[in-house]
Parts: structure tokens; C-alpha cells; sequence
């Protein structure tokens, strides 16, 4: 699992790179959330060496890559993904091959992209709460307890609200940067099919800012807590 399209390149094509190693019969599994033109570039370069590769970008953190509890969406020749899952049912909850070679990819940015714009549309949320003075618990509870809330704020809802009311940064689950690099790419996958995603790159601006801010590492949610704090009200605790 490689961070960007950039690192792809080089660990396939750079210097000592994975093209160059004797992959004849070996498999190849990419965990990468990368543009599926990566996706189906290396694949190929690889299966030219008499390889078989394997897609399978994954949705969730670190608790549950630690669980066995990722959930993967696959992309390759079905002879290929038969010969991968042994080990991917090792890693994963759930498997969906969604299709050929790039199709796993694009899911992927499909999959990141709603939670993404949440944690912005949260930090909005929480703005135009804060005139209400009521403790940052109790109205992220009742935002949790909504159908607009994603499943993820059951785990990060009550890390936010600490953190809202003063409590340092936890620890990072996904951060800001990975969160940023998944929204570029699906923005500049949109534009490359003529289609346009304003939401999203409203977001990603959001994301750019906050990174540009120092906040790189931290976890993605903070993004929500970050809006609000560029706002002239506090919160009651």
C-alpha cells in the first residue's frame, strides 16, 4: 500500500523498482489508493512480466487493518482474484470484485469521497450550532443520532467533541494529507470523464487549507473541528 500515483511510480519504475525484480508467476496485490489509470498502467507492466496482479484498495483505518476487518474492492482478471483471496480473506470483512483492472481504484475514490465532504459539512454544522452554547458532547450527539450521520461517528464523534471542548489532538486514524491526496485524485479522475464534482473540490479546499495550516498529520476529522474554530464564537464546556 503505496501513499500516492507518485510513489507508485517509483517503487515499480524507479531505480531497483518492481519491473525490474523476475515476477514471472509470482502475484502481485496493490493496496493503493491511487487514479485507476495508475492502477491499469502498472497492472499491465506487470502482467507483461508473466505476473498476475491484483487491485484491492480498502476502506478503513487502523483498528480495523489490525481486526482483519478492511473492507476491499478488487479489480483484475478473475483467475488473478481467485488466486489473491486466500489472502485478502485474511485482511477483509468484505471483498466485492467490482471489475477489470482500474475498476477497484475507482471505487475506492467513490467510497472516500462522501465521508470526505462530511467531515467538512460537520464543521459547518457545528458553526451554525455554536450560538446555541450548548457543550460540544451534547451537540455532537444529537448530529450523531441523525440520518445525515455517517456509521464512521460512532467512533469519532466523541473524539471530536473532546477535542471541541479543549482536549488535544487523538490520535490519527487518517490523515489530513491522505484525506487531501483522495480528494485531488477524484477530483482530477472526474475531470479526466468529463464530469465535475463541486462539492468535492469545495472540500479539497478546505482539506489544502488545513494542511497548509500545520494540521498534515492530524486526523481527518479535525477539519471539522478546525472550521470551527475560524469562527469568532466559543464553544460552551
Amino acid at each position: 500500500m503505496l501513499l500516492n500515483d507518485a510513489a507508485i511510480e517509483a517503487v515499480y519504475r524507479g531505480p531497483n523498482g518492481l519491473l525490474e525484480a523476475k515476477l514471472a508467476g509470482k502475484l502481485v496485490i496493490d493496496m493503493s489508493t491511487v487514479r485507476p489509470d495508475t492502477m491499469i498502467s502498472v497492472g499491465t507492466a506487470v502482467a507483461q512480466l508473466g505476473a498476475a496482479f491484483v487491485e484491492c484498495p480498502v476502506g478503513g483505518s487502523k483498528v480495523p487493518a489490525k481486526e482483519g476487518k478492511l473492507f476491499g474492492l478488487v479489480g483484475g482478471a478473475n483467475a488473478d482474484v481467485a488466486r489473491a483471496m486466500p489472502l485478502l480473506e485474511q485482511m477483509c470483512r468484505r471483498i466485492e470484485h467490482v471489475g477489470p483492472l482500474g475498476a477497484g481504484a475507482t471505487l475506492k475514490l467513490a467510497v472516500n469521497l462522501p465521508l470526505l465532504v462530511y467531515w467538512q459539512a460537520l464543521g459547518e454544522a457545528l458553526t451554525i450550532g455554536k450560538p446555541l452554547n450548548l457543550p460540544p458532547d451534547r451537540l455532537i450527539d444529537i448530529l450523531s443520532d441523525t440520518a445525515g450521520a455517517p456509521a464512521a461517528m460512532k467512533g469519532r464523534g466523541a473524539i471530536i467533541a473532546k477535542v471541541l471542548g479543549g482536549a488535544p489532538l487523538g490520535e490519527t486514524a487518517f490523515g489530513i494529507t491522505a484525506a487531501k491526496k483522495d480528494l485531488a485524485t477524484a477530483v482530477q479522475f472526474a475531470a479526466s470523464i468529463h464530469a465535475e464534482l463541486p462539492v468535492a473540490a469545495s472540500a479539497l479546499a478546505c482539506f489544502e487549507e488545513a494542511e497548509a495550516a500545520g494540521l498534515g498529520e492530524a486526523d481527518a476529522t479535525t477539519v471539522s473541528v478546525r472550521w470551527t474554530q475560524r469562527q469568532a464564537t466559543t464553544f460552551k464546556t
